[in-house]
């Protein structure tokens, strides 16, 4: 006891008081959390401050003071203490878990790499022509290891290729280039480690949420138990509207179908006679037209079969007339030889 009390006596007042200054952003806000801001620049964080200043409140601290004063505060709260390491900062809010891990994912921007950094994923130079006229930017890209060649009066990137693999250290002369190019492999902003929220501690798995895909599978479910209370028939304040339409659209259509003289039906049964009505006429109508085409058929066929008996006519009466004269001229050989006969008797 005495030795906590002598360590106690030496620890600055400016230390106590930024102790006590968490400790109190703590009491007041309903979440906050540790976020990683190792490699961002100071310029970075203020303005990420100002941007924050409506939703979160943003302390840089200690490690070492942030330790105590959670461990000073009891409870689960400790436990936060596993996500202190290296460069590390607080941030406080009245929003939900959610809200405060959205808010600090768009504080997220393209930066470029450093010389000597290592790169997260791999860096890709995608072919195509750049903005840089002929001169020695040529040499110093194929320097870096970035295939490029003067084409159109421009340099161009001859091929896409991957100039670091994700994991590598980057050379100083391919972080120049990839600046240059205005290609920029880091995503700079507060990542968020864990938040606190009323003795539960979230970390970002759980707080990585696609609201457009959550939002389509509330729509889903909601649909899905729609139509299973409708195909059900279960009554509810949602559907009994539905339900009502469908057993009144399904007692029309049974009162129709069974022919049943209603004053609710009569409307529809009538509609429906006459357009069977309407069919049957067409029907009859097409009937009797193949009737008088059969008809036309015959007459013309006893036509043309009459034009060609009157064509050969005129052939036979020839043919009779010629016998005619050949029997005359029998008769008259005959009658000559009878008078020769009676002349010399």
């Amino acid at each position: 006891m005495a030795a906590e009390k002598h360590h106690t006596e030496h620890v600055p007042e400016w230390k106590k008081d930024e102790i006590e200054n968490i400790k109190e952003l703590i009491r007041s806000h309903k979440v906050f959390g540790m976020v990683a801001i190792e490699g961002i620049l100071a310029t970075k964080i203020q303005k990420i401050r100002r941007d924050l200043k409506d939703v979160a409140v943003l302390k840089v601290s200690r490690n070492t003071l942030t330790e105590r004063a959670l461990n000073q505060l009891g409870e689960s709260i400790p436990e936060m203490n596993k996500y202190l390491d290296k460069q590390t900062a607080l941030v406080f809010t009245n929003e939900s878990p959610f809200k405060l891990y959205k808010v600090l994912e768009q504080t997220k921007t393209p930066s470029p790499i450093k010389g000597g950094a290592i790169a997260p994923v791999d860096i890709i130079v995608q072919k195509g022509p750049t903005s840089f006229p002929p001169g020695p930017i040529l040499g110093e890209l194929q320097s870096a290891g970035i295939p490029a060649a003067i084409e159109a009066g421009k340099v161009a990137v001859r091929e896409t290729k991957v100039v670091c693999k994700a994991g590598e250290a980057v050379p100083q002369k391919l972080a120049t280039m990839l600046s240059k190019l205005e290609i920029y492999p880091l995503i700079v902003g507060l990542d968020l480690r864990a938040a606190y929220d009323d003795g539960t501690i979230y970390e970002p798995e759980l707080l990585a949420i696609d609201e457009s895909q959550y939002f389509s599978d509330i729509i889903r479910a909601a649909q899905n138990a729609f139509n299973l209370s409708v195909n059900t028939a279960y009554p509810t304040s949602a559907t009994i509207g539905t339900l009502l339409a469908k057993a009144f659209a399904e007692s029309k259509n049974l009162g129709v179908n069974a022919v049943v003289f209603d004053s609710g039906v009569m409307d529809a049964l009538l509609a429906k006679a006459h357009v069977q009505m309407t069919s049957v006429a067409s029907k009859a109508a097409d009937k009797d037209a193949n009737a008088v085409d059969d008809q036309l058929r015959e007459v013309l066929g006893a036509a043309a079969s009459s034009a060609a008996a009157a064509a050969k006519a005129p052939e036979k009466k020839e043919e009779v007339k010629e016998e005619e004269e050949e029997e005359e001229e029998d008769h008259s050989e005959e009658d000559g030889m009878a008078g020769l006969g009676a002349l010399f008797g």
